[in-house]
């Protein structure tokens, strides 16, 4: 069972160091993370200087504990790699809404359990209906869960890259490095 540890060291082995790429709409990045969000988490330094503890301390709270990762990671720690992976590539909220729906979908028709709202915030409903799942459908149902899961993000990365097309020099290895 993966660690958030394991989940972030894998993490920074792909994201690297220092980056300015051209056609990256995030700007300069450092450990994968974008100079936005480390100014908000008050670096003031350069980009190239910032620390590799306090980009692990940002992916740790903006993207872990803050959305809730951590929580669905003691129902399934698959599926809390799988929302980390994408939340750090298309914002904890997305990860978020993508769980949500894909709960939904796998609910026969509300049978197992009601419709949660997609309010991309994860929330008891949330968690309840993951608890369902896993214990009515067991590894079986957690399989299908990180199969949809995986659907909507490589159908979310398509859609970046023909929507804009500088994004196709990022598409191949958002593809190629997903969790699943």
């Amino acid at each position: 069972m993966a660690t958030i540890d394991d989940l972030l060291d894998d993490l920074l082995a792909k994201e690297g160091g220092y980056v300015d790429h051209r056609d990256d709409r995030g700007g300069v990045t450092n450990f994968g993370i974008t100079e936005t969000v480390a100014r908000a988490a008050g670096w003031t330094g350069s980009m190239r200087d910032l620390p590799r503890e306090l980009a692990l301390t940002i992916y740790r709270r903006r993207y872990w504990t803050g959305p809730r990762f951590d929580v669905v990671g003691a129902i399934s720690a698959g599926v809390a790699a799988e929302l980390f992976d994408t939340g750090v590539n298309m914002g904890p909220a997305v990860a978020s809404g993508f769980l949500q729906r894909s709960l939904n979908v796998l609910n026969r028709q509300g049978r197992d359990w009601a419709d949660i709202a997609v309010d991309r915030a994860i929330g008891p409903a949330t968690l309840d209906a993951l608890r369902r799942l896993l214990a009515l459908r067991g590894i079986r149902g957690e399989t299908a869960l990180l199969k949809a899961l995986n659907a909507l993000q490589g159908a979310r990365y398509i859609e970046l890259a023909e929507g804009r097309a500088a994004n196709e020099s990022f598409v191949f290895g958002w593809l190629a490095n997903r969790v699943a």
